[in-house]
C-alpha cells in the first residue's frame, strides 16, 4: 500500500528546496562580479618633471642613484653633550679627513660614527688604529652610503 503525501509536509520541503537553489545561484554570482579593473592614476605632470630633474642633478653631482647595503661604522663617541661630539667629530677629521664621519642623535645620546666599511675586518682595522686616540669604541651595523668611486681609476 502506498503512503499519501500530505500537502502541508509538500510545501515546506519545496522552499527548503527553493532557498537552497536561490543560495547556489546568489553565491555564483558574487564569484562571478571578481572581474579585473583598471586603475587610472591621476597625477600633475610636474611631479614627474621633478623626479627626472632629480636623477639628472644626482648623476652630475656624482651621486650613485638607488644604490645602498648595509655594512659596519665605528662608533667614536656616545654621551649627551653636543659640543663633545664635534669635537671628537673634528679629532677624527683631523687625523683622518677622507673618512665620512656621521653624528646620530637619540634622544638624549650624540653619537659619532665614521666610515662606510663593507666588511667587519675594514672596520676592525680603523678602531685598532684609534684605540690610542679614543677610549670607547664599538663596531655598528648598519645602513652605509656607498664608498667614493675615483672616476681617473679605470
Amino acid at each position: 500500500m502506498k503512503t499519501a503525501v500530505f500537502d502541508h509536509k509538500s510545501k515546506p520541503a519545496f522552499i527548503k528546496y527553493c532557498f537552497f537553489f536561490i543560495l547556489i545561484l546568489a553565491s555564483t554570482q558574487t564569484f562571478a562580479q571578481q572581474v579585473r579593473g583598471r586603475v587610472e592614476v591621476i597625477k600633475d605632470p610636474l611631479v614627474d618633471t621633478l623626479i627626472a630633474k632629480r636623477f639628472e642633478m644626482n648623476n652630475a653631482a656624482g651621486v650613485p642613484t638607488a644604490f645602498s647595503s648595509y655594512g659596519y661604522r665605528v662608533q667614536i663617541f656616545s654621551g649627551s653633550n653636543r659640543k663633545d661630539a664635534y669635537s671628537a667629530q673634528a679629532r677624527l677629521q683631523d687625523q683622518y679627513p677622507e673618512l665620512r664621519t656621521y653624528i646620530i642623535y637619540s634622544e638624549p645620546n650624540f653619537k659619532v660614527r665614521a666610515g662606510d666599511f663593507r666588511t667587519r675586518m675594514e672596520a676592525q682595522k680603523l678602531m685598532q688604529e684609534l684605540r690610542s686616540s679614543f677610549s670607547s669604541l664599538f663596531i655598528i651595523s648598519e645602513k652605509i652610503n656607498p664608498p667614493k668611486t675615483d672616476p681617473d681609476n679605470d
